[in-house]
């Protein structure tokens, strides 16, 4: 009785190897990427009198509409 009361539990399965490392690379290079391009087109753009305001604006909104869209993932 002791053998059949007891439990089988399965063992969790390990993550692939490109979800543990490959995965989260791209992924952090792709934010990256967004970033730079996002800021680099703030400051090329930049409008006498905005100073430090606009690049901030443009990566907050960039962090936004991506963290928005990319929620769910």
């Amino acid at each position: 009785q002791d053998v059949l009361a007891m439990e089988v539990k399965a063992s969790p399965s390990q993550p692939h190897w490109y979800q543990r490392h490959v995965q989260p690379c791209l992924a952090e290079l792709l934010g990256t990427a967004l970033f730079i391009f996002i800021g680099c087109l703030a400051v090329l753009e930049d409008s006498e009198g905005t100073g430090r305001l606009q690049p901030a604006l443009a990566h907050g909104l960039a962090l936004g509409v991506t963290v928005t869209v990319l929620g769910n993932i």
